[in-house]
């Protein structure tokens, strides 16, 4: 079941469903999800000389991201056919019993801005900020202001509780993290050998 503004506010009130800053509730909390707002960190996809990127190596990150700060009032130019990592401004806790999904807003859809490419989940138990995978389809230059609403998550109620929620328990690479964060894919356990 997906839950309504109803639910949504009685869970942030109860403390269990945590979304911080919620600065607007008003502004922020929709019929049946939370506007998220764009965070000040990006992380920018640069072309190099590097023959392809080898996501088992950590180590090559530092040639092919660079990371930029842009305070809330300025502007992240994203041009067409580019990909970057973003960030929400807020910080959200997500309970054992839900699980959220990213969705961008239909206004910035309809400039042909993604939101995200694949990672749509957030799965229980997950704490941080969201990584925002923004890409622009389109054919002219989109200015983004951080601090503007850029996503949205919806949230379903499970049939039951999850028993191994993520978390630092279950090794979940990006528990707990802050800023948009580049693949970790090199973690994974299919790639120990390769470490």
């Amino acid at each position: 079941m997906i839950l309504s503004d109803v639910d949504l506010l009685e869970r942030l009130e109860v403390g269990d469903l945590v979304v911080d800053p919620l600065d607007d509730i008003d502004m922020q909390v929709q019929p049946a999800s939370i506007d998220l707002r764009l965070g000040e960190e990006f992380l920018e996809f640069q072309r190099t000389n590097i023959s392809c990127i080898h996501p088992n190596r950590e180590e090559e990150i530092g040639q092919y991201v660079s990371e930029t700060h842009v305070d809330e009032g300025d502007e992240f130019i994203l041009h067409p056919g580019d990909f970057v990592l973003g960030t929400t401004k807020e910080r959200v806790e997500i309970p054992p019993d839900l699980i959220a999904t990213v969705e961008g807003r239909s206004s910035l859809g309809r400039l042909a801005i993604v939101i995200h490419a694949t990672a749509g989940i957030v799965d229980p138990g997950y704490e941080g900020q969201i990584t925002l995978e923004l890409s622009n389809l389109g054919t002219a230059p989109v200015a983004l202001s951080p601090g503007m609403r850029v996503s949205q998550l919806i949230f379903t109620e499970l049939k039951t509780r999850a028993e191994r929620p993520y978390g630092v328990e279950r090794g979940s690479k990006y528990q707990g993290q802050r800023g948009p964060q580049a693949s970790r894919l090199g973690d994974d356990p299919e790639f120990e050998r390769d470490r």
